[in-house]
């Protein structure tokens, strides 16, 4: 008995040694996460919110989670996939256009309508609090990181636009149905396309404008191609994209918990917020960059369009 009492007891030890072994194995446990996105490294986002939160939470995690950051598609793909490369495991996370993928994001859809938000930071608080109390459901596949949106949208065209029923007959680019679908009842006719075509597409011919907000227009070299940017009186715009940052749930749940809470608080409203700080930023730096070339920027309003040319900066 004497023997079989020390057996089991060592049996017992060896165990519970393993077992603190194994855990402090998980506690160290160091992770490396993907992040896949479409855009080059120097534009407003990747810049602004993608490289600093991944910073943040590498710095948060003590070193334990690393962001392999792929710009510009790197990983191979097109922009409407990727949410279901993060959704499907290709990647751990991506950030995209939501209305890349028309019909599959109905209820988010709402922000993208004509006048619907203005500068993108309060927007973007709004509409992640939206997308948490009335569309969780169409992210319920990923663990959703931040929904944001862009600041006000507006027309970049080859030709000036005095009015709006100037767009008649004129194919403009249009990123997602619900923006599509706004350019065909004012008559121009839409083309459809991921923003990282639209510098191609200008330049080839194939569109005579584009609607994208000024956030994105060094990054395409938007205003070297085209010379009218047409604006809306007020603090809204015409439109505005919606965007998300997703992470694969199977990523997210393999993680240790203290490492959950490190991605838990770079997530959220204020994760939200600073997509939209960034994208606030960028409208600044693309319209300065229009300024400077000189290019016309035209504002229209309900009953008036009047117009400016700026002298260079």
């Amino acid at each position: 008995m004497t023997f079989l009492r020390r057996r089991n007891a060592i049996v017992a030890m060896a165990a519970l040694g393993a077992a603190a072994l194994a855990g402090s194995a998980l506690a160290q446990q160091t992770v490396t996460l993907r992040l896949h996105q479409f855009l080059p490294p120097t534009a407003p986002i990747p810049a602004l919110a993608i490289v600093p939160w991944a910073k943040k939470v590498e710095a948060e995690s003590g070193g334990r989670i690393k962001v392999q950051l792929f710009h510009s598609m790197a990983m191979g793909g097109s922009p409407p996939q990727l949410f279901d490369q993060a959704r499907d495991g290709v990647v751990d996370i991506s950030w995209t256009v939501l209305g890349y993928t028309p019909g599959r994001f109905n209820k988010a859809e709402v922000f993208e309508l004509p006048f619907m938000s203005g500068a993108a930071e309060p927007a973007s608080r709004a509409f992640h609090e939206f997308v948490e109390k009335h569309a969780a459901d169409e992210f319920k596949d990923v663990k959703l990181l931040a929904a944001h949106t862009h600041g006000p949208g507006l027309f970049h065209t080859k030709e000036p636009l005095a009015k709006l029923e100037d767009l008649k007959g004129k194919k403009v680019r249009g990123g997602s149905r619900v923006i599509s679908n706004m350019l065909l009842k004012l008559g121009a006719t839409p083309v459809g396309m991921p923003v990282p075509a639209v510098t191609e597409a200008m330049t080839k011919g194939v569109i005579q404008g584009t609607t994208i907000p000024w956030e994105v227009v060094p990054s395409l070299k938007i205003a070297e191609i085209v010379k009218n940017h047409t604006t809306f009186s007020g603090e809204q715009g015409l439109f505005t994209q919606t965007f998300a940052m997703t992470m694969n749930r199977r990523s997210y749940e393999k993680l240790p918990a203290d490492l959950k809470k490190v991605i838990d608080a770079n997530s959220g409203v204020e994760t939200a917020a600073l997509f939209g700080r960034a994208m606030d930023e960028g409208d600044r730096i693309g319209l300065a960059s229009a300024k400077k070339l000189g290019n016309k920027v035209v504002t229209l309003d309900a009953t008036t369009a009047t117009s400016t040319a700026p002298p260079p900066a």
